[in-house]
């Protein structure tokens, strides 16, 4: 299927590809083997406008909007879903966090240089006790004069060691259990902020994953984003764009698993003809194909309703639930047709396989967003149809 794009979408997304391609592509096999973050290759990003593609010109980025990035997205998850998802934390959770919701100062504080990739974003939310559950978070901030000061950890945060920028939340009010969370910027310069454990992930290896520590951390009280309690609000809000973010993931990574199983089923041959030849193998190709399709264009249309200023929330968690069950379906069955060779790191799909597993976990599992999903639909039939 053919999605309709402008002429500039168009070069954008040729423009990623070609990066992914030539710049990320030679390296990405061996960042994810050992384990390497590539710094550099997001200096490139940025030089290219893709570190802050939702950013306006007048922060140093190049307001494209949501849909360019889930654009962008898709062609860098294809080669390294390792990079892709710093670059979906960055600008879904981090720039338009701060965009939406900082003053000015810290707008023209940190957009410019996250614009530029001189530094990159983190967004630390969940805890060891608080998972889908935001709301039982116990890191706590204290107001002291013109500081809060920031006590406990955050665990399962992407590019936490790397960041110069990441969004905190911690409890305001100990009585309020969805508004006494706030949200603040945080620097890893400040007093009391330390990097702890590194995760040994099964998937993702070339994305750090790391705990946060703060131990009486001090950060000003101008990096309040917004004011005390909309923390929850703030959280879902970079939330519902983060999900269409982890979606485009999806779709990429789904895409790079459907080329390599049928350049592989066109190769192999048992019984004496093609596997593709088979109808239980080009059946298989055909409902890989379809259910990427269908996860591209919830996206597509997904990240549209965001950019024109609509409600989208059900959507993005619909978007988010259908493209993540869809690429770990595709991987399954991309590894299946791979048979024996599949299960050996000799291929990509193995990597792709592993890659696909978190996409269902994180930013809200999949049954948070069933969740999502039916806590909005009631609200819809409740106004057409009130008891």
């Amino acid at each position: 299927m053919q999605f309709l794009l402008t002429e500039e979408e168009r070069l954008l997304r040729k423009t990623a590809r070609d990066f992914a391609r030539k710049d990320l592509a030679p390296v990405a096999a061996e960042c994810n083997e050992k384990g390497e973050f590539p710094q550099g290759i997001f200096k490139k990003l940025g030089e290219l406008g893709f570190m802050g593609i939702t950013v306006p010109e007048q922060y140093g980025g190049v307001n494209l909007g949501y849909f360019c990035l889930a654009l962008a997205l898709e062609e860098i998850s294809s080669v390294c879903a390792s990079t892709a998802v710093t670059v979906s934390v960055h600008n879904s959770l981090v720039n338009l966090a701060i965009l939406k919701y900082g003053s000015e100062e810290l707008k023209e504080k940190y957009l410019p240089e996250l614009a530029a990739a001189d530094m990159l974003g983190a967004f630390a939310l969940t805890e060891p006790d608080a998972g889908s559950d935001v709301t039982a978070m116990r890191l706590s901030a204290v107001k002291r004069g013109d500081e809060y000061i920031l006590n406990g950890t955050k665990i399962f945060i992407s590019t936490g060691d790397r960041a110069g920028v990441i969004i905190v939340f911690g409890r305001t009010d100990l009585n309020e259990r969805t508004k006494g969370i706030s949200a603040f910027v945080v620097e890893p310069s400040f007093p009391g902020f330390s990097v702890g454990k590194s995760e040994d992930k099964m998937g993702l290896k070339a994305s750090t994953t790391v705990e946060l520590v703060f131990e009486d951390c001090r950060v000003p009280a101008a990096n309040l984003l917004g004011e005390e309690g909309m923390g929850m609000c703030i959280a879902l809000d970079s939330l519902d764009g983060g999900r269409v973010g982890i979606a485009a993931q999806s779709i990429g990574i789904a895409r790079a698993a459907l080329d390599e199983a049928v350049i592989f089923a066109r190769e192999r041959k048992q019984f004496g003809k093609r596997i593709i030849d088979f109808q239980a193998t080009g059946f298989k190709i055909a409902d890989m194909a379809t259910d990427l399709e269908a996860a591209r264009l919830m996206v597509y249309l997904t990240a549209k309703l965001r950019d024109a200023g609509e409600p989208y929330t059900k959507e993005a968690a619909m978007t988010k639930l259908f493209a993540t069950r869809a690429v770990n379906r595709i991987v399954y069955d991309a590894l299946q047709i791979h048979g024996g060779a599949g299960y050996t790191k000799e291929f990509l799909i193995e990597r792709l396989f592993r890659d696909a597993r978190a996409l269902e976990i994180y930013e809200g599992t999949s049954e948070i967003q069933r969740i999502v999903i039916m806590k909005k639909l009631l609200e819809e039939y409740d106004q057409m149809f009130p008891s």
